[in-house]
This record gives structure tokens, C-alpha cells and sequence, in this order.
């Protein structure tokens, strides 16, 4: 059983993970070379359709993690679960302090709307999510490693 939850659970991070890799270095590159409006349109959207799974995702996977700790705990490697739990954790509430609020604010945004620093705003927001993406990376990389 605890080998299924390790997998699930690695495959589950991974996954997030790569969905967050994407928006970063696919999605936004092209919403962003949209010509006009469409690109905060595209952002507006994207904020709202993410912003919606984005948390079950973070939240569902740190649990996951807690289990596989729990469940592991007399097995080698529990630390690195630990610390990769630590990680997801931290990928939480800097989502919370830092991203969620300008994501807030974006979703509703048009081009009637958007105030005049809306490209400062997105700009921020990216800045951060390079930090959280190279978060839940090393998060990954430890679950990873306590497989072996």
C-alpha cells in the first residue's frame, strides 16, 4: 500500500509541477506576444480557469505527502518526504501572501477595467512564480530521491 501511495503521490507533484514549468515558460511567453488586448484577456482567463484548480492541486498533494510521512515514518527516506513536505508548504503560503492576491485582482481585470500598473502586477507575479516553480521543483526532485 505504501509503495501505491508513493507512486500516486510522485506523480500527482509531478505533474503540478509540470503544469507550473508550462505556465511559466510556454503560456505566458505566448499570451504575452499576443497581439492587442489578448494577452490579458488570455491572462484574465487563465487566472480564473487555474485560480479554480490551482489550490485543490497544492493542498491535495500536500496531504498526499503527509500520508506518505505518516505512512512511511519507520521506512528510510522519511526525512526527505518531510522536506519535501516542508517545501509544498511553503509553495502554500507564498501562493497565499504573495500570488493569490495579484491572480484576485487580474482575473477580473478587462481592458475597461485593468488599472495602469496591471503590467507591473503580472510582471510581480511572474517574478514570484519562478520562485514558487523552483520551490515545488526541489520539492519534487526530494520526493524523487525518497523513492530510492
Amino acid at each position: 500500500m505504501l509503495n501505491a501511495l508513493e507512486v500516486v503521490t510522485t506523480v500527482i507533484v509531478g505533474v503540478m509541477v509540470g503544469v507550473e514549468f508550462s505556465v511559466l515558460f510556454v503560456v505566458n511567453p505566448i499570451l504575452n506576444a499576443l497581439p492587442e488586448d489578448s494577452g490579458q484577456l488570455g491572462h484574465a482567463h487563465g487566472g480564473r480557469m487555474l485560480g479554480a484548480v490551482m489550490p485543490v492541486w497544492y493542498i491535495g498533494s500536500l496531504v498526499l505527502v503527509a500520508l506518505w510521512a505518516v505512512a512511511g515514518r519507520h521506512h528510510a527516506g522519511v526525512g526527505l518526504v518531510v522536506t519535501a513536505g516542508a517545501l509544498l508548504v511553503l509553495s502554500v503560503v507564498m501562493s497565499l501572501l504573495l500570488l493569490v492576491p495579484i491572480n484576485n485582482r487580474n482575473k477580473t481585470w478587462t481592458p475597461q477595467n485593468r488599472p495602469e500598473d496591471w503590467k507591473q502586477q503580472l510582471d510581480r507575479w511572474v517574478r514570484w512564480h519562478y520562485v514558487r516553480v523552483a520551490v515545488i521543483i526541489a520539492a519534487f526532485a526530494v520526493l524523487v530521491t525518497a523513492l530510492t
